[in-house]
């Protein structure tokens, strides 16, 4: 197969587990399993496939690196699974700040925060190293809250002719003025919110749709979340996490009370370092209007369980571009984003990106 060439945004945790992810899954090393992938092949494409071949950051740190080297650098601190990683050729240049980098974090420990380079790089030169790498796709994995530097990154993308896959919840691909401008240039385009492999979103999710299925009358319910690594750092600015609630609050598939849902980050913690603990409540009424609840703790590795869904949407949105598909993947969407403009049940979204990548629909 053809390689599919990407460029990442925000060389951070999520994206050491994807490229770690990639050589993990190489099929011609002893780890080319099928063990903690949802596809082995999407449309003939293998994990091996992805090449990342641009890379933007803002860390003095990363900038001038290979990719294969920036993955491992401060203030990462995601779990280590593969420590052999090819050099990519795809040096980190410098991107531009925008608002991904809240005040707050200034007056942090340096290793557990981003120490930005002073000299930013302009749209003229993100545009021309974009086109200069043969990226066919962009990746975009910013900080929650950079709702500015996605825009601009989305536009960039948009100018050098990529598609875009959105992991963070700012809305593109469910605001219609950016899927509209995607769709008039006929390139894919996949978001918003990545939803991870096994995380809370989707275990939370299930338990809501187990109450709907079981006719269990869904009262009230909280999901706290804590974590210690940059993107929990990151969150502590309340002020950024606008869209995220709007976000995670489609958990529900129902409009409840604001005062019987609560659904967000709890508290940074910085010994968890990459490890995410949720907490999960919900509260219902059932037969003859009695009450239940349930109680659930989930402790997982955040950037890895990322990773294992990136890694698939990557794939669909190379398909889409091979099938001349632009415009939003409505089923890829929906299965692999938490705010997508459509949004199905979980057993239907599966169904129908099982039925995209097969070339049964066209998004």
């Amino acid at each position: 197969m053809r390689k599919i060439r990407i460029a990442i945004v925000g060389v951070g945790n999520c994206a050491s587990s994807l490229v770690q992810g990639i050589n993990f899954y190489d099929g011609s090393s002893a780890n080319g399993t099928r063990i903690g992938l949802m596809h082995r092949q999407v449309g003939g494409y293998r994990p091996s496939d992805i090449e990342i071949v641009a890379a933007f950051d803002i860390d003095r740190r990363k900038v001038g690196l290979d990719v294969s080297k920036a993955i491992f650098s401060p203030p990462n601190c995601t779990k280590v699974f593969c420590e052999k990683i090819k050099l990519t050729g795809a040096i980190v240049k410098m991107g531009c700040v925008l608002d991904g980098y809240a005040p707050h974090m200034r007056d942090q420990d340096p290793l557990r925060t981003f120490l930005p380079l002073e000299k930013e790089s302009i749209r003229e030169e993100i545009i021309a190293e974009l086109k200069n790498s043969s990226a066919e796709l962009m990746v975009n994995y910013l900080p929650v809250g950079s709702e500015q530097a996605t825009r601009f990154y989305a536009g960039c993308a948009l100018e050098a002719g990529l598609g875009f896959v959105n992991n963070i919840p700012v809305f593109i691909a469910s605001d219609p003025t950016w899927s509209k401008r995607f769709a008039d240039r006929n390139l894919p385009l996949i978001g918003d919110d990545i939803k991870a492999q096994m995380g809370a979103t989707i275990l939370h999710r299930a338990m809501v749709d187990l109450f709907r299925k079981r006719g269990v009358k869904l009262v009230r319910t909280y999901q706290l979340n804590t974590g210690g690594n940059t993107d929990f750092l990151n969150m502590l600015n309340r002020t950024r996490l606008a869209s995220k609630k709007t976000s995670m609050q489609s958990v529900t598939g129902e409009r409840l009370a604001d005062e019987n849902i609560h659904i967000g980050p709890s508290d940074y913690v910085p010994w968890q370092l990459d490890n995410k603990i949720a907490f999960i409540r919900v509260e219902g009424r059932l037969f003859g209007d009695v009450p239940m609840e349930i109680d659930v703790k989930l402790s997982v590795e955040d950037s890895p369980n990322s990773a294992g869904v990136a890694i698939d949407a990557i794939r669909c949105c190379k398909l889409a571009l091979d099938r001349g598909i632009g415009g939003v993947l409505h089923s890829a969407s929906a299965y692999f984003s938490k705010h997508p403009p459509v949004q199905m049940t979980d057993d239907e979204a599966y169904r129908c990106v099982e039925q995209f990548i097969r070339g049964e629909r066209e998004s």
